[in-house]
């Protein structure tokens, strides 16, 4: 039997619940997990330098600021030719943001095209397991099995929701 439990994120984030410092305080982290995965970067390939961990700090914020603003554009005007090589012109996408970043921050270089893409691909998989290991708050709550749905409480904003059978929830 599988549950799901989706609680009012509207109310929550109009009292605080997602906002404020405990935004700043995940995006710092979020911060330190891309710091982490540059510097993992620059130890595991001979073509990506970093001076020192304040560069990699920067280098962190840069590609982040540069894949926030710049990649939706870049992936947008591409997009018939990532369809057309079935998605693997984002590798290239990717790998001209990190070049874009090496330009910027001095301490932070990147030599080789090969260089970015596989230093873009590994930031890429370092960042994601890094971030994965971090519980965030999540809007909805997925556990697997569940003995009894317990009976909500009128002044209560969570939806319980109870698969039974293949189509059918309660």
């Amino acid at each position: 039997m599988r549950h799901i439990r989706i609680t009012n994120f509207y109310k929550q984030s109009q009292h605080g619940g997602n906002f404020g410092p405990q935004l700043i305080g995940r995006l710092l982290i979020k911060w330190l997990c891309l710091t982490g995965a540059v510097l993992f970067a620059a130890y595991a390939l001979d073509g990506i330098y970093v001076k020192d961990f304040f560069s990699a700090f920067f280098a962190a914020a840069v590609l982040g600021i540069l894949n926030m603003s710049f990649r939706p554009l870049l992936f947008i005007l591409t997009l018939p030719i990532n369809v057309m090589s079935l998605g693997f012109f984002t590798f290239i996408i990717n790998a001209f943001m990190l070049k874009m970043a090496s330009g910027i921050i001095s301490g932070f270089t990147v030599t080789g095209f090969w260089t970015a893409i596989f230093g873009s691909l590994l930031i890429s998989i370092v960042n994601g397991v890094l971030s994965a290991m971090i519980q965030e708050n999540r809007m909805y709550e997925h556990t697997p099995s569940r003995p009894q749905p317990q009976q909500p409480d009128l002044d209560d904003d969570t939806i319980d929701l109870n698969q039974k059978g293949d189509d059918k929830w309660e």
